[in-house]
């Protein structure tokens, strides 16, 4: 059987971008999902992903490199042992020694290899212990992770609306976005990564939150600048402010001035602990350009040149 560099098609010293990007072209094209007639492609599909599997392993590819486990994972026996072409064989005589009883000097042997590798006796001749040569199997390796991006409007991603995720074979689900979500966020989707011998993979979902046109996140706050009319600076008003689950009405209090921060309770993002953020809103009075009629009342006003608006400053 071809070793498992060449089952994945790289060459002994591929590093490990080059050996994933290897792994995920031939399990695409082996997936069962994709050959449900041909069993080979099945058995191919286990073969390439145990390669990778034990070559994304520092360790374990390090230790089959220097052979000293097999293509399985499995240590090598020593000596040559079950090699069928030289060292020690159970049960009989190879050069000069009786596996089964004592050697020439009067040792046994039996109890050097017990101790060497931990196999009982049933007795003298009795062999060597079944699971020599590494016990039991290994699980089969689960199926590559797959990640994902995931664009969510910020005020979805505020209000903590559910998503919908199309997944890489075309199948989709919803999901519900965590408390706390940010921009950055990942989330891990169990068993929704791809097939493998032992079971799928994860999916692993990294959220990203739109930024908006006019409302702007400071930490678990909302904040919005509202432009509002003179006259309902003058006067006061209820005035119509877009949150971001919708609108409400926001009363202006009399002589209300730009730059005056209003607070709307619970209108932010969601926190982890379960409160949640405030909405913001920051006055600014929008003036019409060319009004004759405001420029006219300003020029028989007289109540502004007695009021310097500017006294807080030092000027």
């Amino acid at each position: 059987m071809a070793d498992i560099y060449t089952r994945l098609g790289v060459q002994r010293g591929a590093d490990e971008a080059t050996i994933k990007k290897a792994y995920r072209k031939l399990a695409k094209e082996l997936h069962p999902d994709r050959n449900q007639d041909n069993p080979k492609a099945a058995e191919r599909f286990a073969e390439v992903t145990a390669a990778y599997d034990l070559l994304s392993d520092k360790d374990k590819r390090a230790r089959y490199d220097r052979g000293e486990i097999d293509d399985q994972g499995n240590p090598k026996a020593p000596f040559g042992f079950g090699s069928g072409g030289g060292g020690f064989r159970p049960g009989g005589q190879r050069g000069g020694f009786d596996m089964g009883g004592d050697g020439p000097e009067g040792g046994d042997f039996g109890d050097i290899f017990e101790g060497l590798f931990g196999g009982g006796r049933g007795g003298r001749g009795g062999g060597f212990n079944a699971g020599f040569g590494g016990g039991a199997r290994r699980a089969p390796p689960k199926g590559a992770n797959v990640a994902y991006r995931l664009a969510v409007p910020f005020e979805e991603a505020a209000a903590l609306k559910p998503q919908r995720v199309t997944l890489s074979d075309g199948k989709t689900i919803d999901i519900k976005l965590p408390a706390g979500v940010e921009d950055g966020t990942q989330m891990r989707l169990t068993g929704k990564g791809e097939q493998g011998p032992g079971g799928p993979g994860d999916a692993i979902l990294t959220i990203e939150v739109r930024p908006h046109r006019y409302f702007v996140r400071d930490g678990d706050d909302v904040r919005l600048n509202l432009p509002i009319g003179l006259d309902e600076a003058v006067k006061g008003a209820a005035v119509t402010t877009p949150t971001v689950e919708g609108a409400v009405k926001l009363t202006v209090q009399k002589g209300a001035t730009s730059g005056k921060v209003l607070r709307l309770k619970g209108r932010g993002f969601h926190r982890k602990d379960g409160t949640r953020g405030d909405q913001l809103v920051t006055l600014m009075i929008d003036l019409p350009p060319d009004d004759a009629a405001l420029q006219a009342f300003v020029e028989t006003w007289s109540g502004g040149a007695a009021r310097n608006p500017r006294a807080g400053l030092g000027v």
